[in-house]
């Protein structure tokens, strides 16, 4: 995926495909403003959206980034050598964790990949965006998946592909906390905030992107 183009168009399959556009906001990993951006440019209607914006042919869009990780999630080998390096990040809590949270859909493979290498058990949890369309997300929420491990006052590591606002990790952490666990750590490929910690739980990433520019 090259350019913004292609993002809309990829928008528009995933939208024709009847994702939401918080689904598809995941699965291009860019915010839920800009997946609506995305999915309204690509019928010649573009809404304005909160979120800073800058100038794209012409027209005024939101300002994120696009982090495509394809080239590791296509190839297994190359997952575990970056769940090996996320759960390196994560060691240093000690080992009596005994249970890794991976948020639906990217962080899923990713956590099991983790789970196997730091020997925990594994648990998802699908966030309320996956149902967001428009609107407030504090009307809708996520669910922990009864086919995997269940919290039972554990403690915990989270696991997701990317931090894009934050929204979701807290999500997480606060639904985590809800079922009486307690996280000790967040852990993603690329964050997008350059976070230290959510809620006091501590984050990191193999990548921090962030946008350096200013609004003219």
């Amino acid at each position: 995926m090259k350019n913004v183009d292609d993002l809309i168009e990829s928008a528009a399959e995933l939208a024709d495909r009847g994702l939401s556009k918080g689904e598809i906001a995941d699965e291009l990993n860019v915010s839920r403003e800009t997946a609506s951006w995305l999915v309204e440019r690509s019928d010649a209607t573009p809404q304005p959206t909160s979120q800073p914006s800058q100038t794209i042919d012409g027209e005024t869009g939101p300002q994120d980034i696009h982090v495509d990780w394809s080239a590791i999630g296509r190839d297994s080998k190359r997952m575990q050598f970056v769940a090996s390096a996320m759960a390196d990040l994560l060691a240093k809590h000690g080992e009596d964790v005994d249970l890794t949270i991976g948020i639906e859909k990217a962080g899923g493979p990713i956590a099991m990949l983790i789970a196997r290498e730091l020997e925990t058990d594994l648990g998802t949890y699908t966030p309320a965006k996956h149902q967001w369309e428009e609107g407030d997300l504090e009307d809708l929420g996520g669910t922990f998946s009864r086919n995997f491990a269940a919290i039972r006052d554990r403690e915990c590591y989270i696991v997701d592909d990317t931090i894009t606002s934050g929204t979701t990790m807290r999500e997480t952490v606060e639904a985590i906390r809800s079922e009486g666990g307690e996280p000790l750590a967040c852990v993603v490929l690329a964050d997008k905030q350059g976070l230290d910690e959510i809620d006091g739980v501590p984050v990191y990433s193999l990548l921090q992107v962030i946008s350096v520019g200013q609004d003219e």
